[in-house]
């Protein structure tokens, strides 16, 4: 069976509008239970390809598969997929309990057993006492939560979500996110989660599928695409980095060795793409930088002068002007090694070779 053994799989998914290219050869392999989040900017194809999955937008070519079964030109109703969108989608002239019930109702379950599924599915948002309610006497959020209550409720095989909680604020968003991987943890069913917020991403993710200019740049954990960017673009979209130019000059197995700014030489994790004379980009996540006070040494060190501080409560950022130009930035707790330094103070930093990720530098055409 070509997609035994996964969930969800896509291969090699295609779709254009006129000209333009809105996904490009997109092949992802989901498993039972697993979160997996399309993360990117506007534009990246991460809507197109989950209105493909959801039977609502045919792609022009490629396939998708769902339990081990073809189901590219099935129509969405026959594809046990629940969905979740920004704008809530409850039914204004149905109170709560028959919004969670309606598509339990289409599938002609026993009233009792409706009964009991809505029940349970408003206990675990929470909102137990809502059930007569109608969705206009409800709060943005709480909106939100039923909708996730009636897309959880007859535990299709796979739940899409569209951007769910963009137009909430912060707190609430924080405490959804959270929810939400409660509701998940709590019934195993499997999730594909759209959104253009990095941290969301991060927080509610297995694993991440990033995607650029309408094609997959990496998919991996949090953790990896954190720490182990694939790509400058991957670096650079997910939390905050520290790109400098550079040149290989000398390779082994494990390690290589990089002339940076400023006539320094960095030492960073091997890069099998790259070999010596070839120009690279080196990046280093601000928070793995600590400031080198007297003879302590590091890997790799750079010096330069302390140009700006910004303080946002627990943590403190710092900038950090190169010689001949460029700059590093730093975050450490607030009242961290800096705290007591000025302005215009020369700063020695330094970081382990294991946190420098070498890539292959962007193509300039690109």
């Amino acid at each position: 069976m070509e997609a035994e053994g996964h969930k969800l799989r896509t291969r090699n998914l295609r779709k254009t509008y006129g000209y333009v290219e809105a996904l490009a050869d997109a092949s992802i392999k989901v498993s039972e239970g697993e979160f997996l989040t399309l993360l990117g900017p506007s534009g990246s194809g991460k809507t197109t390809m989950l209105m493909a999955i959801a039977g609502l937008n045919e792609p022009d070519s490629g396939d998708i598969w769902i339990d081990g079964k073809l189901a590219t030109h099935l129509p969405s109703f026959q594809r046990d997929i629940g969905m979740v969108f920004q704008n809530y989608a409850l039914f204004p002239h149905m109170t709560i309990f028959e919004n969670i019930a309606f598509p339990l109702q289409m599938r002609k379950m026993d009233s009792g057993k409706i009964r009991e599924s809505v029940g349970r599915v408003l206990e675990t948002v929470k909102l137990p006492d809502l059930a007569n309610r109608m969705p206009g006497e409800l709060s943005g959020g709480q909106q939100q939560r039923i909708a996730l209550a009636r897309a959880f409720v007859y535990e299709p095989s796979i739940i899409l979500m569209d951007e769910p909680l963009g137009a909430l604020d912060k707190k609430l968003r924080d405490h959804l996110q959270l929810e939400i991987k409660h509701l998940h943890g709590a019934l195993g069913i499997t999730v594909l989660y759209v959104t253009h917020d990095q941290e969301e991403a991060m927080v509610m993710s297995d694993r991440i599928c990033l995607m650029n200019d309408a094609r997959i740049e990496q998919i991996g954990t949090p953790d990896e695409l954190y720490f182990q960017p694939a790509t400058v673009f991957a670096a650079d979209f997910l939390g905050e980095s520290n790109l400098m130019d550079g040149t290989v000059m000398k390779a082994n197995r494990k390690e290589m060795v990089v002339s940076g700014p400023g006539e320094t030489t960095i030492r960073g994790l091997h890069n099998p793409e790259l070999k010596p004379g070839d120009k690279c980009k080196l990046m280093v996540r601000p928070e793995c930088i600590s400031v080198l006070n007297g003879k302590a040494r590091s890997d790799n060190s750079i010096a330069g002068t302390l140009k700006d501080m910004i303080i946002t409560g627990a943590v403190t950022k710092s900038f950090i002007e190169l010689p001949g130009g460029g700059e590093i930035r730093t975050t450490e707790l607030t009242r961290g090694p800096l705290a007591t330094a000025s302005l215009g103070q020369e700063i020695k930093l330094g970081w382990p070779s294991e946190r420098t990720v070498i890539l292959k530098a962007a193509d300039p055409s690109s």
